[in-house]
Parts: C-alpha cells; structure tokens; sequence
C-alpha cells in the first residue's frame, strides 16, 4: 500500500486534472463526481482516502469487500446505506464487478449501489433482497445498467437495442425496492483515445434515445472513464469517473 501522503497527492493531482476537463468542456467542477476504486487494496486505503477527501469507493467482489467491513468498521468508517452509520464518518461502496445472482442478496446487503446490473433476472433478485434487508427498509437500492459498447467477450452488460434491455426497463418500474439511477460502461482497451470517446459519446446518445422512450425512469448518472480515459469520458458527459490505479498504484500481487 502507498503512503497516505503519495494517496493524498494523487488525489490533488486528479481532482486538478477534472477540474481542467470540466473547464474545457463548459462544465461546472460539481457535475463530476470521483469513485476511488479500491478494490484489492485493503481497508486501510479506503481510510487514506477518505482522509484525502474521498467518499466514493468501487468494489468488484462481495466476498472480498465482504472481508474488509469488519476492518474499515475498527477504522471508524461506515458504509452509507448500513445501519447505524453516522453521516459524518460514511462512504458510499458501489459494487462496479459483475455479480452473479446467488451472490445479490449479499450484495444488496453491503454495498451502497450496484452499478452492474445486466439482466432483468438479476433486477429481480435485488429487489427481492432490498425487500429482505430490514436495515435498508427506509430506501430503494440504487442501481445502474450495465451497458456492453465493446465485442470483447471479457466484458459484461446489455447491448443496446437489444430486446432485454428495453425488457428490464420497461419492468423496473414494477420493482419497487430498487430504483434505476443511470447507466454505466466500460470503454474497450485501445490505444487510440478516439475509440474511447466513440463510446462514450454512443453511451450518452443512447441514455438520450432512452429517456425518450423510457421517460419515467432516472437517467442522471453516467458512469464512464477510468485512470486511462478519464478526461475524454468527462468531456464526453461522464458524471462519474471509477479511478483505482492513479490513487492507490498498482494493485497489490496475491501471495
């Protein structure tokens, strides 16, 4: 792990790198938020940068955030969405990895917001552990739809235009505990920067066509860019940027 000085600095410098992005693209510094993905980093990383000004954190695996509650708790910090967590000393957790269904009830459990959500059958599932879950009783579980713009085969979400696509939108209205915040995309590993805004840019067309013709639903949230592509995604229209590496360094190897 870094020390909490070098996370501090990074966090300095991306936050001066998005301000410039919004800048640029004639956007107010506000309408971008930053989710430090920390996955395979341990507690303590959460902690550093909460302390830089993080309070946005991406996970990939249940079980491994899981693992790391109980840590992060003895740390004094609290996931937004748990019981008895102080609005002063919380962190929204999303879950950014692909999340197979026998693993939703958990997840609906320990996680802020799913960002992943790629099927109506997996919907279903967290509404039904949103119903469960007595301590989140007071709220819907925010999602977002996980949308494919790629053909690697590695890569996970609904296609757009596709039949189960507008299948789960037009159910999610029926599925009272959770509530669709947005959508969200992966752009595909080249090193052309264009082809990372062609995504982005297809991905804010296509929440435009869908708003269009699924009107009652929540499209405020676009989640797109990560460490490599984080400024085109801003100036693409991305609200949500998921950096790990430029905050935290490389992830640790497993013993």
């Amino acid at each position: 792990m870094l020390p909490d000085s070098t996370i501090a600095e990074n966090v300095r410098r991306i936050e001066e790198t998005i301000l410039a992005a919004c800048q640029r693209s004639g956007r107010p510094r506000s309408d971008v938020r930053l989710m430090a993905v920390s996955k395979t980093h341990p507690a303590e990383a959460i902690v550093a940068g909460y302390a830089a000004g993080l309070r946005v954190f991406g996970e990939n695996r249940v079980q491994e955030f899981q693992q790391k509650l109980p840590a992060l708790n003895d740390l004094g910090l609290e996931v937004a969405g748990r019981p008895g967590a102080a609005a002063e000393k919380t962190v929204a957790v999303h879950l950014i990895g692909h999340l197979q269904s026998n693993k939703s009830a958990r997840a609906a459990e320990i996680f802020s917001r799913i960002d992943t959500v790629d099927s109506l059958r997996l919907a279903a599932r967290l509404d039904e552990a949103a119903q469960k879950a007595p301590e989140k009783m007071d709220r819907r579980l925010p999602i977002l739809i996980e949308i494919k713009l790629s053909d690697e085969p590695a890569k996970s979400g609904l296609e757009p235009g596709s039949r189960e696509l507008d299948e789960l939108l037009e159910r999610l209205l029926d599925l009272g505990h959770i509530q669709m915040r947005g959508l969200m995309t992966v752009a595909p590993l080249d090193e052309n920067p264009e082809t990372a805004r062609a995504c982005f840019r297809q991905l804010r067309r296509l929440r435009d066509e869908l708003a269009a013709r699924h009107a009652r639903m929540d499209y405020g949230e676009l989640s797109m860019g990560m460490s490599g592509d984080f400024e085109i995604a801003i100036e693409e229209g991305s609200t949500l940027v998921r950096i790990g590496t430029a905050i935290f360094g490389a992830r640790p190897k497993p013993e």
